[in-house]
């Protein structure tokens, strides 16, 4: 029932940005809208683009179907369908898929009264896809410098990439961005496992469990364990800060590297290695 009655404070009449009444209904507990239809034709269409591409290939396991881009010597320009263009396609059907989606979580916003937090994280997960098949391949002037669409054959790029720059865990902003992802599980668990054990409380001497308590609670814990508590709702804004940085600094580390650095990344180190302290 409580999600019933949050479904009518939603169910609104206004919000959209593009169709207006046209397309402003619910399809079940589902919100459609003029770029919930849009994401599902460009998913629907790039899906089936995948299925139609691996039917030509050699083999029908799931592990071993791999789309490829065009081949670097057709730079920045439309290849044929058989020969890279296929990936071309999908991958302007998955950037239609994902920005629409972007968009529909902003009317859905709009309708609720509330920021555009969630819209504005899930377009940095938009951007980290788009600098692997758009703004790398842009810089280094061909779309074949962007990753095959494929289980083994991604991993295998993701492979290739690193040896290419030797050492690729040598690079800056890789680090800043494993930084950013391990702090994230790190603040994230600490606040699950904090969440569990407050409404979870001990059973009594007769069985029956204690009351749950209020969050002031949590915070004397943490202020007891480690001196200070962020508070209920600062540990969600430090956790969305820091699952952002660390996909926006893994955009960066891929990004930099080629168009702005073609060495091994190991070489990157050597200023530290000529600061005047160590002479």
């Amino acid at each position: 029932m409580a999600l019933l009655s949050f479904e009518r404070k939603y169910r609104v009449r206004g919000g959209t940005l593009i169709g207006g009444d046209l397309f402003d209904y619910w399809f079940g507990p589902f919100y459609v809208g003029f770029f919930g239809i849009i994401g599902a034709l460009f998913a629907a269409l790039g899906t089936l683009l995948i299925f139609y591409s691996a039917s030509r290939g050699p083999t029908w396991n799931p592990w071993l179907i791999s789309i490829a881009p065009p081949d670097i010597s057709y730079g920045l320009a439309l290849a044929p369908l058989t020969k890279g263009g296929d990936w071309q396609i999908i991958t302007i059907c998955a950037l239609g898929a994902f920005v629409s989606w972007a968009l529909r979580e902003v009317e859905i916003c709009r309708k609720l009264g509330m920021g555009y937090h969630v819209p504005f994280a899930f377009g940095f997960a938009i951007f980290a896809y788009t600098s692997l098949v758009v703004i790398r391949p842009l810089m280094l002037g061909a779309w074949g410098f962007g990753f095959p669409y494929g289980i083994f054959s991604h991993l295998d790029w993701v492979s290739n990439t690193g040896y290419q720059y030797l050492h690729f865990h040598y690079n800056p902003a890789h680090m800043i961005a494993v930084t950013f992802f391990f702090t994230t599980t790190l603040a994230l668990s600490l606040h699950g496992a904090l969440v569990l054990s407050a409404v979870n409380p001990p059973k009594d001497s007769n069985g029956v469990r204690g009351e749950v308590k209020s969050p002031e609670y949590e915070d004397a814990f943490f202020r007891d364990t480690i001196g200070y508590s962020v508070g209920t709702l600062g540990i969600h804004r430090v956790g969305l800060f820091l699952a952002l940085s660390a996909g926006f600094w893994s955009a960066i580390c891929i990004i930099i590297s080629g168009p702005l650095w073609t060495r091994g990344w190991p070489e990157w180190w050597t200023w530290w290695l000529n600061l005047p302290i160590w002479s």
